[in-house]
């Protein structure tokens, strides 16, 4: 089983690079040879590309669904089928899983860690919940990474939330 996990987002508009900051944090450290980890930033189109050569993809990306800043939470993506996600960068999860037919590629299995984000005005720095999200987003990607090579657990994985409160990533 081939697992891609990207990180995705525009460092120039601060908590957007949550994505890319995960990603740079994953290549730090080792993985199992099946997973690569890649900076995508704003090339979602590459992506869209890039997806049909992997069984998994685990994207990483500052997405607001309303929550307290910081709050981490996964999603499986469908193709075609609207996420509600809004994302500062333009090429938001779903429409690259909206490109994948158009390139002529296969989308397989696609999940979503996003954290919710405090800031994406123009800025270079990541706000304070998000830098603390960065951590736990990081043990929630490598739990994804074991639970599609190995199964799923026999519980939902916890994190805690920026906020400090225990949250249930789902």
């Amino acid at each position: 089983m081939k697992i891609l996990v990207a990180g995705v987002g525009n460092v120039f508009l601060g908590d957007d690079g949550f994505g890319v900051e995960v990603a740079r944090r994953l290549a730090d450290i080792e993985l199992p040879v099946d997973v690569d980890v890649g900076d995508f930033g704003i090339r979602g189109i590459h992506l869209a590309y890039e997806l049909s050569d992997y069984d998994v993809t685990i994207l990483v990306d500052a997405t607001p669904r309303g929550e307290p800043p910081g709050t981490i939470y996964t999603l499986e993506l469908e193709e075609g089928e609207p996420t509600g996600i809004i994302d500062a960068h333009g090429m938001t999860p779903d429409a690259v899983l909206d490109l994948v037919g158009v390139v002529g590629g296969e989308m397989r299995r696609v999940l979503l860690v996003g954290c919710e984000p405090a800031d994406i005005s123009p800025g270079i720095e990541l706000s304070p919940a998000v830098t603390a999200a960065i951590e736990p987003a990081v043990q929630v990607v490598r739990e994804l990474i074991e639970e599609e090579r190995h199964g799923p657990r026999t519980q939902a994985p916890e994190t805690e939330t920026a906020t400090g409160v225990p949250g249930t990533v789902s």
